[in-house]
């Protein structure tokens, strides 16, 4: 009957289950053996007063060291301590030491300090972690990391105290990382040899990702991003297969390179609003193209507006793109060097405008800019669509900007 119990109460709410608790002995053996335990300021009953004037610094981690010291120690599985912002709250390492951590595979902690031990043992069979605004002493990630042999998922975000993110090769399971808005990071460095997914966002680090031969799918934000894809990731990850790079920042047009991405299908490229020339060369991410023998879908986000009407459309020899499908390029302008980079691909161009019931107000140089950008698609693109191509090219909506235009 006690099993029936404590898988039912596995099932509802902590703070449901910890209320059950109070009803009787059998309840409260249940709740004592719960796998998953989320602290917060809502499932800990901290009311917005007591969080605005300080007290919940106070009485949070009372309650926390409460119910883990408390815990049997039987079937923790799933872990959160959560606050919105930093606290002087130190997860308590210690108390898991002690044969209850053991069984717990996904760790999530937000707004705390950490301050791992040497003596890590109930960190074994954990495969998740999930880490925001955690504040770490000397090496506290490092020992963390280095004694989570299991970890399959790794989430870093905002850990403003992180200069060196080193992921070591004991890391053998590990399959994702993820590292967001770190402002102090100054590099990244990962051995750990099976990751297949990536995702970076943030200042314009020191990247290596060793040879990552299993890594097939990337997301790289920051300034220069186009540049060191181009560059630095066909050596690094040879069989990428999907790829999505956004920057608001490049100081040089995208280079040419022998190397190539021989398994890539699919490529997002954005370049943001930002410090970029006017008279940027997008004709130059024709290298990706070349680079590119497998693939399938190109994604084209353009939001920053640089137009002249152009003359004299350069050419460039380069490989037959067979198994290109789509071409989508938002934000088309009438930029030379775009209409050069669209002529060059002349496969799928879908140029759409995300509409909703109706269309926001745009600015007036906006507007002639779209005008100008269809007219140059009409004029030059456009003649030169082979006959099995489709060209889709979405205007603007004229019962929305009718006054505009």
């Amino acid at each position: 009957m006690q099993d029936i119990w404590r898988h039912i109460h596995s099932l509802l709410p902590m703070r449901d289950v910890a209320r059950a608790a109070c009803v009787s002995s059998a309840f409260l053996r249940s709740w004592r053996c719960h796998p998953n335990l989320t602290f917060s300021r809502t499932t800990l009953g901290v009311d917005k007063k007591a969080y605005k004037n300080g007290a919940i610094a106070r009485d949070f981690p009372n309650k926390v060291d409460h119910i883990l010291r408390n815990h049997s120690g039987i079937g923790i599985e799933e872990l959160a301590v959560t606050l919105p912002m930093k606290t002087s709250y130190n997860f308590p390492c210690s108390l898991l030491s002690n044969g209850s951590g053991h069984s717990i595979q996904s760790l999530h902690l937000a707004g705390c300090a950490l301050r791992p031990t040497t003596e890590l043992a109930w960190l074994k069979s954990l495969s998740k972690v999930r880490l925001q605004s955690v504040y770490f002493t000397g090496d506290g990630l490092g020992c963390l990391l280095c004694n989570s042999l299991a970890l399959e998922w790794l989430e870093i975000r905002c850990c403003d105290g992180i200069v060196r993110l080193k992921v070591p090769c004991v890391l053998q399971r590990l399959r994702y990382l993820e590292v967001i808005g770190c402002d102090k990071l100054e590099v990244i460095d990962s051995k750990a040899p099976n990751i297949s997914s990536f995702f970076y966002e943030g200042d314009r680090v020191q990247l290596s990702l060793g040879e990552a031969l299993l890594m097939e799918k990337i997301h790289i934000i920051f300034s220069g991003a186009v540049h060191y894809a181009r560059a630095e990731l066909p050596s690094s990850v040879p069989n990428l297969k999907i790829a999505a790079i956004r920057s608001s920042r490049e100081i040089t047009t995208t280079p040419m390179r022998h190397s190539k991405f021989l398994h890539l299908k699919k490529l997002s490229i954005a370049l943001s609003t930002g410090t970029f020339s006017p008279g940027y060369d997008y004709f130059s991410l024709v290298s990706f193209l070349d680079a590119c023998p497998s693939l399938e879908t190109l994604i084209l986000d353009v939001s920053f507006y640089s137009y002249f009407y152009p003359s004299n459309l350069r050419k460039m020899q380069g490989q037959q793109h067979h198994k290109i499908k789509s071409v989508k390029i938002l934000g088309f302008t009438s930029a030379r060097s775009l209409i050069e980079l669209t002529c060059h691909s002349l496969f799928r161009c879908y140029v759409p405008i995300h509409k909703t019931r109706k269309c926001s107000p745009l600015p007036i140089d906006v507007l002639m800019e779209a005008q100008r950008a269809v007219l140059a698609i009409r004029t030059y693109i456009e003649p030169k669509v082979p006959s099995m191509v489709k060209l889709c090219v979405v205007e603007l909506c004229r019962r929305c900007h009718a006054v505009e235009l």
